[in-house]
């Protein structure tokens, strides 16, 4: 039987409000691959409600919007990540990567150790 994977998942404290997590990251994704906050959000399972208030947090976290909402149009509005957006989610990612890769031989150690 194989060992169970320690996984990292990372929450960057941004200040003492305000943190940047795998779910925030996976929503903007969600809502650059949608075109939609509510898409997004029932991609996830989550509610419009609970989207549409990370998507706020969000924007209010950084000093320029991370998701712009277009308006109006014949088949309603949609939302988009803006350049900010993109910048945010690369770097989330970016140092995921890099602490996984960082901390890999720490992780073989301990799946070693875990029970089956």
């Amino acid at each position: 039987m194989a060992h169970p994977s320690p996984a990292l998942r990372f929450r960057l404290l941004l200040d003492a409000e305000h943190a940047l997590g795998p779910g925030k990251a996976d929503l903007l994704e969600a809502i650059a691959a949608t075109g939609s906050i509510a898409a997004a959000g029932r991609s996830m399972g989550m509610s419009y409600k609970r989207a549409w208030q990370l998507a706020d947090d969000l924007n209010r976290s950084f000093a320029e919007p991370l998701i712009a909402a277009n308006k109006g149009g014949e088949h309603g509005g949609g939302t988009t990540l803006t350049a900010t957006g993109e910048k945010v989610v690369r770097a989330y990612r970016d140092i995921e990567r890099k602490a996984k890769l960082a901390c890999a031989a720490e992780l073989r150690v301990l799946s070693r150790l875990l029970a089956d």
